[in-house]
């Protein structure tokens, strides 16, 4: 059994078409119809193979009251949290919102390597709150979208001082939500949580009010991510949505991989995004040029984007199941082989 997506709401909460080969999809019925391939997209080799079209008709509506604090967490490390941190606050930095992204792992962060602006980090949050430095210039601006800025929590291979805590991340988002200098207040606050549930995770979570559980479809990610998904709940984070990553259907029709209903089913948590296992992902990590400023677009990358699409709206998608195709039946099949 495979698994077939699709969205719980109306044909705005999505704007991007999968047709690949698996018989994933990812819009709603009423955008099923075919549209057309532009001749950027060319068609990738693999599992997945890509149809999409991007629909630039309108700006997704945002819901909530701004500015909205978004905790990317997991639990288990290597799921892929910083790479949708980054990918995330890149495509919602392109649909025309403001996002400061925090890197909140402390002496191990990566989210500015992703970003390519490692050369540029000269000041840290521990440097604000020593008052070594004002708040502005330790918020790296990105070049290519300005309205995408990152802090980091410290510097590569530094202790965090015993002194930050809960009260000091939340006082950093405090100062950004009452930000009278231009650009003024984000529209978004991205923190990307360290792997783990010790003191780290404990820091990141404070101040958030809402939550995107990435997860992997196997056992040990998603043991985690159920303990996490309590944990939120315990420090009165109700609003938690889940991106499952690195998805093979070929696995998953094989039975060697659960699949996104199964995972679905698991953690009973909204689902915002599917993202395909993509050998895109570890170039575009090297070379610090997230996935979806990629030309001709990555299917991971498509992806990103339509899960940061349905986390402006409060959207969903919902798993169901798909039959398998049936075998083809050869000549000798007339006689039982």
């Amino acid at each position: 059994m495979a698994s077939l997506l699709s969205s719980n709401t109306n044909v705005s909460s999505s704007f991007v078409r999968f047709s690949p080969s698996s018989h994933s999809q990812l819009l709603p019925s009423s955008l099923r119809e075919t549209l057309p391939l532009p001749s950027s997209v060319r068609r990738r080799r693999g599992p997945f193979a890509s149809r999409a079209v991007l629909q630039w008709n309108r700006k997704p509506q945002l819901a909530g009251e701004t500015p909205r604090v978004v905790v990317i967490t997991s639990g288990k490390g290597g799921v892929g949290k910083t790479t949708t941190t980054a990918n995330i606050g890149l495509s919602l930095a392109r649909l025309g919102f403001s996002v400061v992204a925090i890197d909140a792992d402390v002496g191990l962060r990566n989210l500015d390597l992703l970003l390519g602006l490692e050369n540029r980090v000269n000041y840290t949050a521990v440097e604000v709150l020593n008052g070594d430095c004002r708040l502005d210039q330790a918020l790296v601006r990105d070049r290519r979208w300005p309205s995408l800025e990152l802090l980091c929590i410290s510097k590569p291979r530094s202790k965090l001082p015993l002194s930050f805590g809960s009260k000091a991340i939340i006082w950093i988002v405090d100062a950004l939500r009452s930000r009278d200098a231009a650009p003024g207040p984000p529209d978004f606050v991205l923190i990307d949580c360290p792997a783990g549930i010790d003191a780290g995770f404990i820091t990141a979570i404070a101040p958030a009010n809402e939550a995107v559980l990435v997860t992997t479809p196997d056992i040990t990610a998603l043991r985690d991510a159920d303990r996490v998904t309590g944990l939120l709940e315990c420090d009165g984070i109700k609003d938690i949505k889940m991106i499952v990553n690195r998805i093979r259907t070929d696995l998953i029709r094989g039975e060697d991989m659960m699949s996104v209903l199964d995972v679905q089913e698991m953690l009973g948590l909204p689902l915002i995004g599917v993202i395909p296992e993509d050998s895109e992902v570890i170039k575009s990590t090297n070379r610090g040029h997230p996935l979806v400023l990629n030309q001709p677009p990555a299917l991971a990358g498509l992806a990103f984007e339509q899960a940061a699409w349905r986390l402006v709206e409060q959207d969903s998608m919902t798993a169901v199941m798909l039959e398998e195709e049936p075998k083809k039946r050869g000549f000798f099949s007339f006689f039982g082989g």
